[in-house]
């Protein structure tokens, strides 16, 4: 059964954890260089894929037992919270765009893109994470593509006026800061059950 709560905290989390990504950053510079829509059509194909594995590994979290799932759980949370607050910021990365404005080669670059970028990164573990904490698939799923997708959308179209009146320290903190609860919350439940 689908729940609006579990989908509006997955989209919050993730959506925090992936504004400051790499990924944003290049969706922007595709964005400015070619068609949004294509762009964006690309992007969203691979951020659904990306969705879908992270679902099927959290799934496969949920067979063990929940006090070792929930300590398991609540260590990836504090890793995650840890990559956020220690990264370094990186310079922007190479972007290899297509000749062309065509459909197929301006998405086909998105999809690319962002399928090699966000294999295993920080979002699709928590993601997965989430799936794990939450056992609620079709919700976390939605709420986790929700929030890549208007990532996406806003580093495609608009990521050069947000990050203007946001700084990326101050949006990339309180993802860490959410991450932590949950992970405080995760060996809570851990310990406590």
């Amino acid at each position: 059964m689908f729940s609006i709560t579990v989908a509006a905290v997955v989209f919050g989390v993730v959506f925090l954890a992936e504004l400051p990504d790499k990924t944003a950053l290049a969706g922007l510079m595709l964005g400015t260089r070619y068609r949004a829509s294509y762009v964006f059509v690309g992007v969203a194909a691979a951020f659904a894929l990306h969705v879908v594995l992270a679902i099927a590994a959290g799934s496969v979290l949920t067979l063990l037992p929940h006090r070792l799932l929930q300590a398991i759980v609540g260590v990836l949370f504090l890793g995650g919270a840890a990559m956020l607050l220690f990264k370094k910021d990186d310079d922007e990365e190479e972007v290899r765009t297509p000749a062309d404005q065509s459909f197929w080669k301006v998405s086909g670059a998105g999809f690319t893109l962002i399928l090699i970028a966000e294999f295993g990164d920080l979002t699709q573990i928590m993601t997965a994470n989430l799936a794990a904490r939450y056992e609620d698939p079709l919700s976390v799923g939605v709420g986790a593509l929700l929030a890549l997708w208007a990532v996406a959308g806003l580093g495609i179209v608009g990521g050069r006026t947000l990050m203007r009146y946001v700084p990326l320290r101050l949006i990339t903190r309180i993802a860490a800061l959410v991450m932590l609860a949950l992970a405080g919350f995760s060996l809570y439940e851990a310990v406590a059950a």
